[in-house]
């Protein structure tokens, strides 16, 4: 079987031809020519570790789409260009561990051939297979945009809720949350990752202080060879946020689009995802366009 499924055919959906939207510039390709361009985007269709509500499977379909009429010019970063689509992550059935299993494979095989891997998900349970791959030759420290911290004690089965506790046991050097909510994270699991020197900035302080914020999640993960960057779209606050587990108190679209950007410009960066992206509880697909520009903001940010 493939690692990945077909890409779709990318077009704008603008009659005018002045608008350029990113539907004109994403082009597909695969794994073997992923290298010649500045990102390649990977979907990974799968909500099999959702711990609440599903619905993250229509998740890279949908940003897809939404992304396909978003504008290419960012008025800082000038117009995004260079993007490949490699497809999905061809998803097997079985177990979250055996799926785990498969799309750490179907990574590898992104992150061996140099490309810039932008992943849409699908739930948060592929984070520890899109990031374990970096962990073989190099140290890794992780910025997660999330109102949880999702270091869940998982036994034998995974789940949405365990990705940086794997990670942390296959030799995770650093982890920095942001965004994260009061309330919704038990004192155990703050201890976990206090106990590791993690770093944890809830969403009150990036409101008090965004640039702040970010300078406390990169300065933490200092020591680092590599970086990974990954956004749970929960992280946005409930009015924004069709996923599995929206919360009040979260940040706003703003404050994200800014904050990726910012961390897009460390020269460590090797990955980037969108999680949590439900479209079947985004009734009015306010979250999905979020989670489109949010990726197109992180990628102004990687070109600038």
């Amino acid at each position: 079987m493939s690692s990945f499924t077909t890409p779709q055919d990318w077009t704008g959906p603008s009659s005018d031809p002045v608008d350029e939207q990113l539907g004109d510039v994403v082009t597909g390709t695969t794994v073997d020519d992923a290298d010649e361009f500045n990102a390649v985007l990977v979907g990974e269709p799968y909500d099999g570790g959702v711990i609440s509500r599903d619905g993250a499977a229509e998740g890279p379909s949908a940003i897809r789409e939404s992304l396909a009429a978003v504008k290419s010019h960012h008025f800082d970063a000038g117009p995004l260009c260079d993007i490949g689509d490699i497809g999905d992550v061809a998803i097997p059935d079985g177990s979250v561990a055996t799926v785990q299993h498969a799309v750490r494979e179907a990574a590898a095989l992104v992150h061996d051939s140099d490309a810039f891997p932008v992943f849409l998900g699908g739930d948060n349970s592929l984070t520890f297979a899109n990031v374990a791959p970096l962990l073989e030759d190099a140290s890794v420290g992780v910025v997660n945009f999330d109102a949880h911290l999702d270091v869940r004690e998982f036994g034998e089965r995974p789940t949405s809720g365990t990705p940086y506790r794997q990670l942390y046991d296959a030799g995770l050097d650093g982890y920095a949350c942001v965004g994260a909510r009061h309330f919704e994270t038990s004192s155990g699991y703050h201890d976990f990752v206090r106990e590791r020197d993690g770093e944890i900035v809830t969403a009150e302080e990036v409101a008090d202080d965004l640039l702040q914020a970010v300078d406390r999640a990169l300065s933490a993960l200092d020591g680092v060879d590599r970086l990974y960057c990954s956004v749970d779209i929960d992280v946005l606050d409930a009015p924004y946020c069709g996923s599995s587990a929206p919360t009040p108190g979260g940040l706003t679209p703003r404050e994200l689009f800014r904050l990726v950007r910012l961390v897009a410009s460390d020269d460590r960066l090797a990955g980037f995802e969108v999680v949590e992206c439900a479209p079947p509880l985004d009734t009015d697909g306010r979250t999905v366009d979020a989670a489109a520009r949010t990726i197109a903001h992180f990628l102004a940010g990687w070109n600038a």
